[in-house]
């Protein structure tokens, strides 16, 4: 019997794939989670054979709780299922130690299957993905750039993101600066936005 993990911070999607992966003869989920740090607890509490996660959840994302699972519970194969099949995601779910990327928009089937085949030790990426990572190229902002556009997205100040995330005024808008540079925009948000599209924030 397969012990899964189920990450998904809307309920209505986390009980319909629970009940649905439940039906599965050689599947049983373990633990449910409705954010990043509840779904690192609870692996680390009942040791799934693999756990399933979502990407954008509160209190550490998809990604973020990978990294926590390479790391402290390397025994456990991660699957990344998301909404946002953004190129920049699946170079990140990869560095982070994923196993697995998929869209939501697939049927049960093929994630059952999916699930098999990454504990069985195999890599499964969705193909029309993992082609437009490979089109797109690297992400081209470091840590540092990508934590004040995030900071940027909400329409912060710079005075703002300089004390959120203790660097000056100076220093923020230089980030900015390289940022808009890297991402061939004209500004800030334009900048923000492109990376959010390109899943490199």
């Amino acid at each position: 019997m397969i012990r899964l993990l189920l990450a998904e911070d809307q309920g209505m999607m986390r009980g319909a794939l629970a009940l649905l992966l439940n039906l599965e003869p050689d599947i049983e989920v373990v633990a449910e989670a409705a954010t990043g740090a509840q779904a690192t607890r609870e692996a680390l509490r009942v040791r799934p054979d693999v756990a399933l996660l979502d990407i954008e959840m509160p209190d550490g994302s998809g990604l973020d709780t990978a990294a926590a699972l390479r790391d402290r519970l390397p025994s456990c194969r991660v699957l990344i299922l998301t909404t946002f099949g953004r190129p920049g995601y699946l170079r990140r779910a990869m560095e982070a130690g994923a196993h697995g990327f998929l869209v939501k928009d697939g049927p049960v089937q093929e994630l059952a299957v999916a699930v098999r085949r990454v504990l069985a030790g195999e890599r499964v990426i969705d193909p029309t993905l993992a082609a437009a990572a490979l089109a797109a190229g690297p992400n081209p902002l470091t840590d540092r750039e990508r934590q004040v556009l995030a900071a940027a997205v909400n329409g912060a100040t710079v005075a703002d993101m300089a004390a959120a995330l203790h660097l000056s005024e100076s220093t923020v808008r230089n980030y900015l600066s390289a940022a808009i540079g890297k991402t061939a925009t004209r500004n800030r948000i334009e900048a923000a936005r492109t990376a959010r599209a390109n899943g490199w924030l």
